[in-house]
């Protein structure tokens, strides 16, 4: 080859993208108590090893924002939490900016969609003052992007999500000296199913044990959320949700009405006992019996007599919503179904768009783009990708043919490591990820007795993303600290 020809073809690789990081000082007062830590906005590039060629190949650069509390010299090492929510393709705000980080997104008090411009305010409520926090954005979520020559859809999936998010916890934790530190994970939706699977591979991979592992809004047994033909059980495990719905927009009998909590009692026994034995005989349910469960689901739901029997006993999520409030010309949300919006016309099966996300992202949008320059000093002329499109379709490969289960690898990595506690948030009005379908989740895990209370778990009276109420977000402070604090 020719020096002209070598020269050029050097010429013609892409650049690789360098490392960033920067460091910024601030307070924050958590409980009446002010608080010094260092905030970190920077960039990992991870790399693949080639057994082979003995090389490590840049493979991608990930997004990360940190926050490390000032402490005395010689104090023992505190907690390292990381967080990530889900979608998949979500990046870490959500969970960054309404709940654990030092700020948070001031959001309206009632259920109302909030009114640009929108601000921070100090969080008093952040979790800093139990654990520093790294919050991690997967490949193509906020500033993550796969290396220049490297293609996106390697990383649009299971396994390699994964392998990428527990490759950057390797790294933090030995670049940072804090594998003598208790360790944590916090993860949101997707981010749940993330975090059991990391709980196994972590040990696996990396000999590395978890004092505990935080679940807001949990799904790790993908059956009970998929409402494909031939599997009945969302229409057993959403049945408390939708009450839970009607109850907060006033659509049930006075009765029902009285008492969230033992109506709710009262649906978890008819799902599990006799609805979901209805549901079992299929088309061989007499006829007498599929008036009388027609009635018994209208009354828990809100619904029409008329209309759960053209369901044929079963509610589908997305028909639900606009069902409800139809005659009020009104939908309700997926993700907090407190929310509410109007169509263009009340004749639709779905809904145009979840209200609920719409009073959320705009807020989290801004807030995030001006807080990541304005006050964590970090430069980046890249879109910030809040809740991406682009890594789909995700792949499942790994699980062809099968739902995705990954409260297997959590109750084997429970057996192995008896330490590790696990943290469970529900939200009452959460059409995503129902806390009926969690409970059965868990209460199929087949743990030891012993090792059954290693979980917790809370409700509140909100959605999806529970912290945008304030009331519980007051108490589901409480709730993460308490649990850090007894499971170090």
């Amino acid at each position: 080859m020719s020096e002209t020809t070598e020269t050029k073809s050097k010429a013609e690789e892409p650049k690789q993208p360098e490392e960033q990081r920067v460091e910024t000082q601030h307070t924050v007062t958590i409980a009446g108590k002010p608080l010094k830590y260092t905030a970190i906005a920077g960039t990992f590039i991870l790399k693949e090893e080639d057994d082979d060629k003995g090389e490590h190949k840049p493979k991608a650069s990930v997004f990360y924002t940190a926050y490390i509390a000032e402490q005395p010299k010689g104090a023992k090492p505190r907690p390292l939490t990381f967080s990530f929510n889900g979608g998949p393709g979500s990046s870490s705000v959500w969970l960054h900016l309404g709940i654990l980080g030092p700020r948070r997104v001031n959001m309206p008090l009632d259920d109302s969609m909030p009114r640009p411009p929108f601000g921070l305010v100090d969080n008093d409520y952040s979790i800093l003052s139990e654990t520093d926090l790294v919050f991690i954005d997967p490949v193509t979520t906020g500033y993550s992007r796969p290396v220049p020559g490297e293609a996106a859809k390697q990383f649009h999936g299971f396994q390699k999500d994964l392998e990428t998010v527990a490759e950057f916890i390797r790294l933090f934790t030995s670049r940072h000296m804090r594998w003598s530190s208790p360790k944590f994970l916090i993860g949101e939706s997707y981010g749940t199913t993330r975090a059991a699977a990391l709980s196994g591979h972590l040990q696996d991979r990396h000999g590395m044990s978890l004092n505990g592992i935080m679940l807001i809004s949990s799904v790790l047994e993908f059956s009970t959320l998929l409402f494909n033909i031939g599997n009945d059980l969302p229409y057993i495990l959403f049945l408390p949700t939708y009450t839970a719905t009607a109850w907060y927009h006033k659509q049930l009998g006075a009765g029902l009405q009285k008492n969230l909590e033992r109506t709710l009692n009262e649906v978890r026994a008819f799902a599990a006992g006799e609805y979901a034995s209805a549901l079992m005989q299929g088309d061989a349910l007499p006829e007498e019996q599929r008036q009388y469960f027609a009635t018994k689901l209208a009354a828990y739901t809100g619904l029409s007599v008329e209309y759960v029997q053209r369901t044929n006993l079963r509610i589908e999520i997305h028909r639900f919503t606009k069902e409800l409030l139809r005659a009020q010309s009104k939908t309700v949300g997926r993700l907090d179904s407190r929310y509410i919006a109007s169509d263009r016309d009340d004749a639709g099966e779905n809904y145009e768009f979840d209200p609920s996300y719409a009073a959320i992202q705009g807020a989290f949008t801004a807030a995030l783009n001006q807080y990541v320059r304005a006050e964590l000093e970090f430069e980046s002329d890249l879109p910030y990708e809040i809740l991406s499109g682009r890594v789909h379709p995700w792949s499942y490969k790994e699980h062809e043919n099968q739902y995705l289960n990954v409260a297997e690898t959590l109750r084997q990595a429970m057996v192995i490591n008896p330490a590790l506690k696990v943290f469970v948030a529900n939200g009452y009005f959460d059409l995503a990820t129902p806390f009926f379908a969690t409970e059965y989740t868990f209460n199929h895990l087949q743990l030891p007795p012993a090792l059954r209370k290693n979980i917790s778990m809370e409700y509140y009276e909100a959605g999806h993303m529970m912290y945008i109420h304030e009331a519980s977000l007051k108490i589901q402070h409480k709730h993460l600290t308490d649990f850090i604090k007894k499971s170090q």
